[in-house]
């Protein structure tokens, strides 16, 4: 007579692999930069960031003054692939009706927030 294993095979358990808790990592944020030019009116500044930020008239106001008075004004702080969006919009936006002579859009840059 042959002899018969009759006891059930063994199984490995595996313990299921913890799982990875890193919260997400925010994106690094960026500052969009708009650059004062002598293109350009208070009242194209106060439009155009109503329109492409959604600033309010008093916001606008504030920020042209910024940029006429120092050269240069923060208008939004966001990830990268926004600021970059927002800076072609500014880019994009058009000559100032207001002003006989522009001949184009403001300029701006993004640059890294500290």
């Amino acid at each position: 007579m042959s002899e018969h294993n009759t006891s059930s095979p063994q199984v490995e358990r595996v313990k299921p692999q913890p799982k990875n808790k890193r919260k997400p990592q925010k994106l690094p944020p960026y500052h969009v930069v708009l650059l004062d030019d002598n293109d350009h009116s208070y009242e194209y500044v106060i439009q155009m960031l109503r329109v492409l930020f959604g600033h309010a008239e008093e916001m606008g106001y504030k920020l042209a003054k910024e940029v006429d008075t120092g050269g240069r004004a923060i208008v939004m702080t966001t990830h990268r692939e926004l600021a970059e969006l927002k800076r072609d919009q500014i880019h994009a936006y058009g000559a100032d009706e207001y002003v006989a002579t522009s001949k184009g859009s403001m300029s701006a840059t993004i640059e890294p927030a500290q």
